[in-house]
């Protein structure tokens, strides 16, 4: 017996109390027996709060919704070059370089006895269509747009018009144009005119990066070809009176997208539709193909501010005209070659100078800057500053990107082969230098 004879405080329970607790109280399990039904149940308000989860990210309401539309979009990469043209579309325009084909009489004009024309009769300019290229709606400003294009694409143009993508022709103005970079701005009505390019930045380029090329190749105006970046720097020689003697270096982003006839001056982007560069030139040579280049934004840029606001890139001046030494000992080796080494050709022009020299520009002509400080004809110039100088391309790149209008610079030359040296100031290029 324990010891306390009743079972309120005994510490076991008898089997009437049992008995009692199991009709009188809920019974509580501590496993859980998941019939068919109760999982169907559970299966369906777990789906249910996911759907409602999942439908709230997708279509939420407000600015959230089309940005979660838009990047989903762009990660599309059969999307993108869709949406990356049609952004900077409506921004390429055709450029039409009229010339005057001749001046014909105007309405009601009389010609003088002998077919002659006369004088006081009305004349009217005929322009006809002597080249196309393309061209980048860049700007917008007091109700005018500007346009970016290349500088070959409008020389010697009389007129110029622009065709925008809808068909529409406008009459284009020519703020400024520079043959070194080729490139050139033109300005025009900008009524009715929304789309502007969105600039993109060149320097952030990668090889093998994805560009679109939009143009007006061959007259077939909103033309696209898609390529990749073969080279995101290439420096390539430019002669720029096409005599085959290179004057200048260019900077341009070597691509694989098709670039022909009419493409100068059109768009070169990067897949989220932003201006990367200004395409200007094609080598197109006996087994060469798909080789094309354009001019990179980051160089594109300051040559427009300057055109925009001075017409012109102002350059410093240095005054010479110049052969390179290497051509000059070419010319020397054909004319003994063709008239014997005893000929009169080959020893009228001979240079003294000593025999380790053999890169330089020969002074054939010396004004402004440079002939005040007393260059001369035949004087042989090796060095600006510190800077070796071989070509009058290496003469024209250190100028130009290393000095400004009025700096001084200390030029190295040789005259009767005596090194001299002297120092003047660089004066600004005059338009008719």
């Amino acid at each position: 017996m324990s010891l306390f004879d009743d079972d309120f405080f005994s510490t076991k329970v008898s089997r009437k109390a049992r008995l009692e607790q199991r009709t009188s109280m809920p019974r509580f399990s501590s496993k859980i027996r998941w019939t068919p039904v109760r999982i169907a149940f559970t299966s369906s308000l777990i789906s249910a709060l996911a759907a409602v989860l999942l439908f709230g990210l997708m279509f939420d309401t407000g600015a959230a919704r089309h940005e979660t539309a838009g990047s989903l979009q762009a990660l599309d990469p059969y999307e993108r070059p869709i949406v990356a043209a049609a952004k900077i579309g409506p921004a390429v325009v055709s450029i039409l370089n009229e010339q005057k084909l001749a001046a014909r009489p105007g309405s009601g004009a009389a010609k003088g006895e002998g077919g002659a024309s006369d004088e006081s009769a009305d004349t009217e300019a005929v322009y006809q269509t002597a080249s196309m290229g393309s061209g980048v709606i860049f700007q917008k400003d007091d109700g005018k747009v500007r346009i970016i294009t290349n500088y070959h694409v409008v020389d010697g143009a009389e007129s110029i018009k622009a065709v925008l993508a809808s068909g529409q022709v406008r009459t284009a103005r020519l703020l400024g144009k520079d043959q070194i970079t080729d490139l050139a701005v033109l300005e025009m009505d900008g009524k009715g005119i929304d789309t502007i390019a969105d600039i993109g930045d060149s320097m952030a380029l990668r090889d093998g990066e994805t560009v679109i090329a939009i143009g007006n190749p061959l007259g077939l105006g909103d033309s696209l070809t898609m390529g990749i970046v073969s080279k995101t720097r290439r420096y390539i020689p430019v002669s720029l009176n096409q005599d085959g003697i290179y004057d200048w270096e260019q900077e341009v982003i070597q691509i694989d997208a098709s670039i022909n006839q009419g493409n100068s001056g059109g768009a070169l982007i990067d897949l989220n539709g932003r201006l990367i560069g200004i395409n200007s030139m094609k080598v197109a040579d006996y087994g060469v193909e798909g080789l094309g280049f354009a001019i990179p934004m980051h160089n594109v840029l300051p040559i427009v501010e300057s055109l925009i606001q001075y017409g012109k890139v102002k350059r410093p001046y240095l005054g010479v005209y110049t052969l390179d030494l290497e051509q000059y000992y070419a010319q020397k080796a054909y004319a003994a070659e063709t008239k014997g080494k005893d000929s009169d050709v080959a020893d009228s022009e001979e240079l003294k100078l000593p025999k380790d020299v053999k890169r330089g520009v020969i002074v054939l002509e010396a004004v402004g800057p440079a002939k005040k400080a007393g260059i001369k004809f035949n004087d042989v110039i090796v060095r600006l500053d510190r800077q070796e100088i071989g070509s009058m391309m290496e003469l024209r790149k250190y100028l130009y990107t290393k000095k400004q209008i009025g700096d001084t610079i200390e030029l190295a030359f040789y005259r009767d082969g005596e090194l001299n040296k002297v120092s003047f100031t660089l004066a600004e290029l005059a338009e008719e230098e």
